[in-house]
């Protein structure tokens, strides 16, 4: 969930109530963390963020794509005196598509419980045509652009992150899971 500084910051501002019992969702595909990045807003809490009584850090990542799959490894380190919990999230930065598109999307995370001090590697594994594909109305079909991807794992929707890519070299249409 994203808190807004304000009300008017809210993705649904525009579209919070009904005509004539009807709700119109203007926010299209910009709901929540979509919103505020494109929009180039900062929130009060972004996405993911969390209130720890420990730190943490990530560090070594590793983004692979093959067979269909992307994944992606990260170092993570509990940096303080407490034990704690952490939410590694990885986004995906689409490469250049025919339609209007988000700024990242949120496509795999793992939630990760350490000792004071300890680290660990953590993977994260998704299906590649989830991480490379977006609804192509005209085709009525997930559509996968070959190109570029950009992949970004941090803690949050907004602050630091780490930064790897991935290629896809072949279009493709899919429907069903």
């Amino acid at each position: 969930m994203t808190f807004p500084k304000r009300l008017e910051d809210n993705p649904a501002f525009l579209n919070y109530k009904s005509e004539h019992g009807r709700i119109l969702y203007g926010e299209d595909i910009f709901v929540g963390y979509r919103y505020y990045d494109k929009a180039k807003i900062s929130p009060l809490f972004p996405f993911g963020h969390g209130l720890s009584y420990t730190t943490f850090s990530l560090a070594s990542l590793e983004v692979k794509f093959g067979n269909g799959e992307l994944d992606v490894s990260v170092k993570l380190t509990n940096t303080g005196e407490t034990d704690g919990a952490e939410v590694v999230q990885v986004y995906v930065v689409s490469c250049e598509l025919p339609v209007i598109q988000t700024v990242k999307e949120l496509k795999g995370y793992r939630k990760v419980f350490l000792k004071a001090k300890e680290s660990t590697s953590v993977n994260v594994k998704i299906n590649g045509k989830y991480a490379s594909s977006y609804w192509n109305e005209r085709k009525d079909s997930w559509h996968q652009v070959p190109g570029d991807y950009q992949v970004l794992v941090g803690n949050s929707s907004q602050g630091t992150f780490l930064v790897g890519s991935f290629t896809i070299e072949k279009e493709a249409f899919w429907n069903g899971l």
